[in-house]
């Protein structure tokens, strides 16, 4: 494992719990970051808290990260326990399940891009000013390749992921002047919790569209983000950095 320096430096990463971004978590603490998880799922907190904390400092917030106030109430408290936030990991998301676009019901299309698409510009909202404030700052997205490509009997999670790749390329330009860098990253599918709600037809599908023949691992993944969260990156923003094990080059 290459060394990342991290010392000093607080990270929040949502859906923290579990899967891509527990794996974020594990990396950054390795690289001397304190974490802040925040998650919905409160017992799954408790847990990753507990299993983290000999590796350094971890706070956890329990946020519905769709609602402004969840999300204000989870910076102030993480503010008030490190007195900074110098990294955002924009990981959390969900799938939706699979089905044709026409047969997707509307509150299922509209509840995943609130959770991929909204909680993201909410938790840059709150958190952003402060960022601005210290004159520094980085925030990794978790968008997906299903955002450059579109897969279908997908359409709200490829939409969802494509409104982040927008976001970050839109938030990295104005903010390209403070000192805090904004991109993304666009997995191919890892093996988490997520897969859980697909259809088994549908990972095959993207199985089978991975030139690698793999799919992603969790540690690979916390290896770019943790990268991207360090002083090391500092001329890349607004980009989108591959993870897709050959199925998407651009």
């Amino acid at each position: 494992m290459n060394q990342i320096d991290l010392s000093s430096r607080v990270a929040v990463i949502t859906g923290g719990a579990q899967g891509m971004g527990y794996a974020t978590a594990q990396r950054m603490l390795a690289s001397g970051a304190s974490v802040a998880l925040w998650d919905i799922d409160a017992p799954r907190l408790a847990l990753a808290q507990a299993a983290l904390e000999p590796s350094g400092k971890v706070t956890t917030a329990v946020v519905e990260l769709t609602d402004e106030a969840s999300v204000e109430a989870a910076t102030r408290a993480t503010l008030e326990a490190f007195g900074r936030i110098d990294i955002l990991v924009n990981n959390a998301g969900i799938t939706g399940g699979n089905g044709l676009t026409w047969e997707l019901a509307p509150d299922v299309w509209r509840r995943v891009v609130e959770v991929n698409l909204i909680g993201p510009y909410l938790t840059c909202r709150s958190i952003v000013p402060h960022m601005v404030k210290a004159g520094y700052g980085r925030i990794v997205n978790i968008a997906s390749v299903a955002g450059k490509e579109g897969n279908p009997n997908a359409s709200h999670y490829s939409a969802s992921k494509a409104g982040l790749i927008g976001l970050t390329k839109s938030l990295g330009k104005e903010l390209a002047k403070t000192g805090v860098l904004v991109n993304a990253v666009t997995p191919a599918a890892a093996k988490t919790a997520i897969f859980d709600s697909m259809k088994q037809e549908h990972i095959d599908f993207m199985l089978s569209k991975i030139p690698m023949g793999r799919f992603l691992q969790v540690d690979e993944a916390a290896s770019l983000i943790g990268w991207l969260s360090s002083e090391d990156c500092a001329f890349s923003t607004g980009a989108v950095f591959d993870l897709s094990g050959g199925r998407a080059t651009y």
